[in-house]
């Protein structure tokens, strides 16, 4: 895990591009308010950061991730 004590993650939309997404960890997992949408994309991601796929976030910030 890296990339300031895991407060950010790189969500895999599948189509070769990744984006940045904050992770308030103080939140409900299952709830879209834990994460904010940055609007960063790379194809690809720092090595340190934590990897995530999109199927596993909920599915409003899934639509937010692939607006991007």
């Amino acid at each position: 895990m890296g990339g300031k004590h895991g407060k950010y993650v790189y969500v895999d939309r599948g189509d070769g591009w990744f984006v940045k997404v904050r992770v308030f960890k103080s939140r409900d997992p299952a709830s879209p308010d834990r994460y904010l949408v940055l609007g960063f994309k790379t194809r690809e991601p720092p090595l340190t950061y934590r990897v995530v796929k999109a199927e596993e976030l909920p599915e409003e910030i899934r639509r937010l991730v692939e607006s991007v």
